[in-house]
């Protein structure tokens, strides 16, 4: 993990839309998309999602661990995201690209860089309602490495797994 780490900082990111996950604009053509929305909880659950968010809880309590694992999801920051165990898992290198922290909106998109399975970026920003705490998670990818373009149909059911993984680690990061 730690030479992926270090080959992961020196490397520039492996699409050339960084940054266009932020807001609520059109996500960039030629990508598969996701957008998913939740409520993670009352108003008052905000501030802990918040901690949690910027503390990785998501991908930690979607069974994905993240290296190095006190890193702060700040823009420049650069992890090494694993996706299973033994011989059988993924490894995939990603930058923090942007993230906000204002009352009632927090979050940050990372972007892949080489080595990671995909090309694009993935963002998880929280927003305090009036009805509550919404996560939302937008991401535009594509397949980078052979076995990911070899099983296309198979990676995008991953990535859709793996986002309801994230509302549903949220929700119970925030209400325990």
């Amino acid at each position: 993990m730690r030479r992926t780490y270090d080959r992961a900082v020196a490397a520039a990111p492996t699409y050339p839309e960084v940054g266009a996950s932020v807001g609520d604009g059109p996500l960039p053509a030629g990508y598969d998309h996701v957008e998913e929305r939740a409520r993670v909880g009352g108003v008052e659950e905000f501030a802990r999602a918040r901690d949690g968010l910027f503390a990785w809880a998501l991908q930690r309590h979607a069974r994905v661990a993240v290296h190095p694992p006190d890193a702060r999801p700040v823009p420049g920051t650069t992890v090494v995201l694993r996706l299973g165990a033994g011989p059988l898992h993924v490894t995939a290198p990603c930058r923090v690209v942007w993230a906000v922290d204002e009352p009632g909106r927090a979050g940050f998109a990372y972007g892949t860089l080489p080595g990671h399975p995909e090309r694009g970026e993935e963002s998880f920003v929280l927003h305090r309602t009036a009805e509550g705490t919404l996560l939302v998670v937008r991401a535009f990818s594509r397949p980078d490495r052979w076995y990911s373009r070899l099983g296309a149909p198979v990676s995008g059911l991953v990535q859709r797994r793996v986002t309801a993984r994230y509302l549903s680690a949220l929700h119970r990061s925030a209400n325990s």
